[in-house]
């Protein structure tokens, strides 16, 4: 009796210690096996996002059905999710579970974290470059792009810790999309490039009322005229573009300084005035711009297909529709000789597991979707660009590009304008530092938007006191106090573990207790007896 209880509470404790870090620390470091073992047979799992684009899962499944073509013995399971960071959850919560995927579509911001798991994620440096099986490997069975052949911009989005922890799968950016009769019917004419001055004024103009309360610039009585989708982007091209502080390499927290306080006074002022919104408070900018009740509206390339009278994907019904001209136009600057957007977009990490045979099976997969095939038939669907300059030199997608408004589908105009614009500005794109802690970072940048904006409409003033205090409260709730380290770090800088992992370890810690207790029960009773 006294070796199982022994035995027991060695399993509690155990199962206690889950709780106090986020990964797994029993995985061996993945070695490249020689030679593909294609006697056996494999079955993984890939965690993708899909919208509500019925496209873009008919492309994951085509590209699963013709992998498994070229490799019978490797059966690809499909998990689609709506959000990323509901991904993000999971994923931390099967880490600690020991059960991750085997290939993920993810931000380097969440691998980050998932690295705290020692060996979670697979560096992929030595596949990269292995003559057999790497990027453009002699015994791989399909046509795969070099490392070369990966855009260096997209790619290097994908490299810190001295590693690269994932590939690229497909690339976007930010864009204003702009109600350009409007603008003209206010009297202005767009610039070349728009700068937050021009933005700010057309927006306080359209904030002009008839006397029945209307808006004089669409007669209707809602009007927005500026309306931001990611407020942590916005915040952080602002700081990029001024040359702030945001963060460094090494993860030092800069978000909190002067030239954050005066970019945050900015934005309440015309939030004031009703010029200015954010997604999270008001809904869609599309669903405004495409009503007629907005003028600038800012959101990934990747959602063209959502802007413009004649969006396909358009969330508002025909009668709410009104008839504009849409210009695709980069995001605001404050120095237009010096455009600065960031780069953003999905790419794809493979989990390390027990077996690195299974490994390999993950690695040929998410290679192939790096494929001109997936690669242009994504890029489609969507604002996006493809990652490789293989893809994009192809006369496929060449004549694809050269085809905009022939229709308003496969060749809708906004969405091939929105790929183009990142197309030309590859060179201007940045992106932010990546460590332990930068998933929380960048929530925190965009809290300090909303957060000001909510304030001001609820009559709140912003002022030194506010904005100290709007600090205070938002470094405590992104644990942004405790400091930030590099992936590896003191757990500590982890922030809290999502829900379902608490959850799930601490009804695995509840289990053990009463089973340990019930047994001492039994076993002091039986003893007194």
């Amino acid at each position: 009796m006294m070796k199982r209880i022994s035995a027991l509470l060695l399993a509690l404790v155990m199962i206690l210690s889950l709780t106090g870090c986020h990964g797994s620390k029993g995985l061996e470091e993945f070695v490249i096996p020689d030679e593909f073992d294609t006697s056996r047979d494999y079955e993984i799992t890939f965690w993708a996002k899909n919208d509500t684009n019925k496209t873009q899962t008919m492309i994951y499944e085509q590209a699963i059905e013709d992998f498994q073509a070229l490799y019978p013995n490797i059966k690809v399971n499909l998990r689609l999710y709506t959000d990323y960071g509901k991904i993000y959850n999971d994923v931390i919560t099967n880490i600690a579970t020991g059960t991750t995927p085997n290939v993920c579509i993810t931000y380097p911001d969440h691998i980050a974290t998932y690295l705290t798991g020692t060996n979670s994620v697979v560096p992929l440096d030595g596949l990269f470059a292995d003559p057999e099986y790497g990027l453009g490997g002699s015994k791989v069975a399909f046509d795969a792009p070099s490392q070369d052949e990966i855009i260096p911009q997209f790619l290097s989005e994908c490299e810190f810790n001295g590693n690269y922890y994932a590939i690229p799968y497909m690339r976007s950016t930010e864009a204003c999309y702009v109600n350009k009769t409007f603008v003209e019917k206010l009297g202005y004419q767009l610039p070349e490039t728009l700068t937050w001055d021009f933005v700010w004024e057309v927006a306080e103009a359209a904030t002009a009322k008839n006397e029945d309360g209307t808006y004089k610039v669409n007669g209707q009585k809602v009007m927005i005229p500026f309306i931001y989708k990611s407020t942590d982007n916005m915040m952080i091209q602002m700081l990029r573009q001024k040359d702030a502080g945001y963060s460094t390499e090494d993860g030092e927290i800069l978000l909190f300084n002067d030239q954050t306080k005066e970019l945050l006074y900015t934005i309440a002022d015309h939030a004031a005035t009703g010029a200015f919104s954010t997604f999270k408070i008001s809904s869609y900018p599309a669903n405004f711009l495409n009503a007629g009740q907005c003028i600038f509206a800012v959101d990934s390339t990747a959602g063209a297909t959502w802007m413009g009278t004649d969006a396909p994907l358009s969330d508002i019904s025909e009668d709410k529709l009104v008839e504009f001209e849409t210009e695709v136009m980069t995001i605001p600057q404050f120095d237009p000789q010096n455009p600065k957007m960031i780069s953003q977009g999905p790419s794809m990490c493979v989990f390390n597991k027990n077996d690195p045979q299974e490994v390999l099976a993950s690695w040929l997969f998410a290679q192939y979707m790096l494929t001109d095939k997936v690669q242009i038939a994504y890029a489609q669907t969507e604002g996006y660009v493809p990652v490789t300059s293989k893809a994009q030199s192809t006369a496929e997608y060449q004549d694809y590009m050269s085809r905009g408004g022939e229709d308003n589908q496969l060749y809708y105009d906004v969405k091939i304008k929105a790929a183009r614009l990142l197309l030309d500005n590859t060179g201007n794109t940045f992106v932010t530092p990546v460590f332990n802690g930068s998933a929380s970072l960048r929530d925190a940048a965009g809290q300090l938007i909303e957060t000001t904006t909510k304030s001001v409409k609820r009559k709140q003033t912003v002022n030194e006191e506010f904005i100290d205090k709007l600090y205070d409260e938002t470094e405590a709730l992104y644990r942004l106090d405790q400091g930030a380290s590099v992936s590896g770090g003191s757990d500590k800088d982890l922030g809290p573990l999502p829900a379902t992992a608490k959850a799930l370890l601490g009804a695995l810690a509840a289990t053990w207790f009463c089973i340990i207790t019930y047994i001492l029960v039994r076993f002091f009773k039986k003893k007194t007896q």
